[in-house]
């Protein structure tokens, strides 16, 4: 998929935005040099595009009773197209699981899980992952702290 162009007002939009999404379009279309119309256009026309995908909340794990967050490297027994989208759909309904990428080499699957505590996760290791069809093997990392943990990426204007 090539990359869109972006015009460095676009760029500034779109940093600001990943910065502080709950701003208002007014306070944006300040701080990038724009009146509010032109600068909800677009705003708009970046979210109609898809470059937007959403607005979140960057909640507190450990605030909500999420203490440990463990790192998950899945093998599957099979390769094939289907048996990777099965485990891609299965582990989508794991609520725990908060991220997942299919990787090259000899783990399959890196996902990011967050547990209450040790115990909860090892209820949820295995009932869920290492009896999940066609796992052959799950490895373990839990986290000791997080050094860094920026949303989005590098937006350069």
């Amino acid at each position: 998929m090539a990359s869109q162009k972006f015009d460095q007002i676009d760029l500034q939009i779109l940093g600001e935005l990943q910065k502080n999404g709950r701003m208002t379009n007014v306070e944006l279309a300040q701080m990038v040099g724009l009146t509010a119309p032109p600068c909800l256009r677009r705003v708009r026309a970046l979210e109609e595009s898809g470059v937007i995908r959403s607005y979140h909340a960057d909640l507190d794990a450990a605030k909500l009773g999420y203490g440990i967050t463990v790192f998950a490297m899945v093998s599957l027994r099979s390769q094939a197209e289907s048996d990777l989208k099965t485990f891609e759909d299965y582990v989508g309904g794991l609520a725990e699981v908060r991220e997942c990428y299919m990787l090259n080499g000899e783990i399959d699957f890196l996902l990011k899980v967050v547990a209450r505590d040790l115990q909860s996760f090892q209820s949820f290791l295995t009932a869920h992952l290492t009896s999940a069809p066609n796992v052959t093997s799950v490895k373990t990392s839990l986290t000791i702290r997080t050094a860094k943990q920026l949303a989005g990426i590098p937006v350069e204007s």
